[in-house]
């Protein structure tokens, strides 16, 4: 009843003051309500979004990574996909190159099918896969593994290692040091080095 009286002894102007300070609070409480309902469905819409699988086609794409602010590989692809959970490219028709420090090219390899996953960092080529490395030396495997810059790769699988005219040698698996200036071959190995000269 007191608040009642109080109310009816106003004067209008207080009255129109007190209406509109009401009418303003009773909207910015509206407004916050509203607006943690709208975050919460966003919130929860995005974390729907980020759980599904997203798998993106591509045409021609290009990877690269820089070590010491230089070009330390690329590879390309002519198509393939991306899935965004795993962070895993797979690539077809695949051509590459990795660098030295003086962005010379320490080896080169084109496979049919290839695969890079970024949160390994971790390269692998599949299916006839060639491979030529900057003394002249060339390789075929069947599956070929690069697991970053301070480990070896690692091929097998039919392997094939020429260098000219000068050897031949088939083996199971070849380890390649992570500079590409030695490699040692392993698995029913068979050399064959031919004396240049006698050949003439």
């Amino acid at each position: 009843m007191k608040l009642i009286e109080k109310w009816q002894n106003l004067s209008r102007k207080k009255k129109a003051y007190l209406s509109a300070f009401v009418t303003i609070i009773a909207i910015m409480m509206w407004a916050f309500v509203s607006a943690g309902i709208i975050t919460h469905n966003f919130n929860r819409s995005q974390l729907q979004t980020s759980s599904d699988r997203q798998e993106a086609l591509i045409k021609g794409i290009i990877l690269t990574e820089t070590k010491n602010e230089k070009k330390y590989w690329e590879i390309y692809g002519e198509t393939g996909t991306y899935d965004s959970n795993n962070g895993v490219a797979i690539l077809n028709s695949v051509i590459g190159n990795f660098y030295d420090e003086n962005n010379e090219v320490s080896m080169s390899f084109e496979s049919s099918r290839g695969t890079y996953n970024s949160k390994k960092s971790e390269i692998i080529l599949y299916n006839d896969t060639h491979i030529v490395l900057k003394d002249g030396i060339s390789l075929k495997a069947d599956f070929l593994k690069w697991a970053g810059s301070n480990n070896p790769i690692v091929a097998r699988g039919h392997i094939v290692v020429q260098k000219g005219n000068e050897m031949l040698a088939t083996s199971e698996q070849i380890t390649i040091s992570p500079t590409f200036d030695s490699f040692k071959i392993t698995g029913n190995t068979v050399s064959k080095i031919y004396d240049v000269k006698e050949k003439k």
